[in-house]
């Protein structure tokens, strides 16, 4: 048994609780603690022999801990944050965990990006396992295929979902710069997360910021049909690929089919198809497979892998029929991933009224820099319901997105709109409403207080 103990400060979080149980495995000691503490992480943790403290008190923190974890999610004031400075304690940030005791000396493919993030890098990650590969990954969604978001293992593969977020309160760096890439994929590059970034200049610089940490025996593959991505990969000292539909991307993606259960497509004289509609999961598809050419997969392994990708949780999900009506969960929030979103329902059930509610919850979305652009997105679909914003108060009143403003825009561009304010009003008005043969997509990334069993019950009654 290892010398060095752990304590998790923000254990119960989705990355935080499987690092610590990671850190189990490798035979350290570990402790944790959490403002929030219940299963399904808390149950994961205490079985992986993890013992959690529920709150923040200096006194968590064991005497014999050697270092501390700190998550994204704790600031300054926080009682062990303040204990931890204050009894001049060893620190890391997650991502500088990763690094240390998972990264080092690994194949790291890490895969960015404002859109499509998840799907792709769960779509590589397959691949390699239906290769054999066995690869560790650290993916923000839930790859169907896996049924967990992490895994650490002996393999010489590792696929990270790369997050242009700031790694800790005491390092504003975005996460991507810690993960030791081999290679690295940029699908697509927008403005977002607000409270972190004053505008595209500043996302884009840390892309830039990403490519520079590729070794020359690397390579970035960026959306060559992106101008933010060509810009920022303009002084990239790793050789670069440009992935896309354009006559200068290197890897050129044709003779593409959208099918109502697929895609099919074309790259460097290979044909592919993948479970998943639209014109955006061909885009992540094709990326995957770029990447999995360049770490050696054969052309036959890769489409076996993408043929049996099973998707992702919250992406697309069928969550049930009641009446001849779908209720489906989708984890779109930003107003290009919306549009993406409500194209590729239309595809996928096509001659259908298509209902969109939509969650304006993130801290971009919660704010009126996206106030028109939603409205553009958002009138692609037949009917739409905007809630109230949730947590209104921590934005500025003048900063704050304008729901009722978006509903009117949004019905005067054609589409049946309503501003309804809580879960219980959604739920009775869209059930009064819908018809046998309409398909109901809820658009939030979070639970949106249990909208979707909700709304199923409902339509049952």
């Amino acid at each position: 048994m290892s010398r060095e103990q752990f304590h998790f400060v923000g254990v119960c979080g989705t990355a935080m609780g499987s690092v610590a149980a990671g850190m189990i495995e490798k035979g350290y000691t570990v402790t944790g603690s959490d403002q929030s503490v219940y299963p399904p992480m808390s149950t994961f943790l205490e079985n992986k022999g993890v013992q959690i403290m529920e709150g923040y008190r200096a006194g968590n923190i064991p005497d014999e801990t050697t270092t501390v974890v700190i998550g994204n999610a704790i600031s300054r004031g926080n009682n062990e944050a303040e204990a931890i400075l204050d009894r001049r304690l060893r620190y890391l940030s997650l991502p500088e965990v990763l690094k240390e005791y998972f990264l080092r000396g690994r194949r790291n493919y890490v895969v960015s990006g404002t859109h499509g993030k998840t799907t792709t890098s769960s779509m590589l990650a397959w691949a390699f396992e239906s290769a054999g590969k066995k690869p560790g990954f650290m993916i923000g969604g839930i790859p169907a295929n896996f049924g967990q978001g992490a895994r650490f293992t002996d393999s010489e593969f590792m696929v990270m979902e790369g997050d242009e977020y700031d790694t800790a309160f005491f390092d504003k760096r975005s996460k991507f710069l810690h993960y030791l890439p081999e290679l690295v994929v940029i699908n697509n590059i927008e403005f977002d997360h607000a409270d972190i970034y004053n505008n595209l200049d500043e996302i884009i610089l840390t892309f830039s910021r990403l490519l520079k940490v590729v070794p020359r025996s690397g390579l970035a593959l960026i959306n060559g049909d992106d101008p933010n991505c060509l810009i920022a990969a303009r002084e990239s000292p790793c050789p670069t690929k440009k992935v896309g539909f354009g006559k200068s991307c290197d890897l050129k993606i044709t003779n593409v089919e959208y099918l109502p259960t697929g895609s099919c497509f074309v790259i460097e004289g290979e044909a592919y198809e993948v479970p998943m509609v639209g014109e955006f999961n061909v885009r992540n598809a094709a990326m995957a497979v770029c990447s999995a050419r360049f770490a050696g997969l054969e052309p036959e392994e890769i489409r076996k892998g993408l043929l049996s990708f099973e998707g992702i949780a919250r992406r697309q999900q069928e969550r049930g029929e009641v009446g001849g009506i779908m209720v489906v969960d989708d984890f779109a929030h930003h107003p290009t991933a919306i549009g993406l979103a409500i194209d590729g329902l239309r595809q996928k059930y096509p001659s259908r009224r298509l209902w969109v509610i939509f969650e304006p919850r993130s801290n971009t979305t919660r704010r009126n820099i996206f106030q028109d652009d939603l409205a553009i997105a958002l009138k692609k679909a037949d009917c739409v319901v905007i809630p109230s914003i949730p947590n209104p108060e921590k934005v500025a009143e003048d900063e704050r997105l304008d729901p009722e403003k978006l509903v009117a825009d949004i019905s005067s561009a054609g589409a049946h709109s309503w501003y309804l304010g809580e879960v219980e009003e959604i739920v009775e008005h869209v059930s009064s409403l819908a018809q046998s043969g309409d398909v109901i997509a809820i658009l939030s990334n979070g639970g949106f207080g249990g909208i979707h069993e909700k709304l199923l019950a409902s339509l049952g009654d």
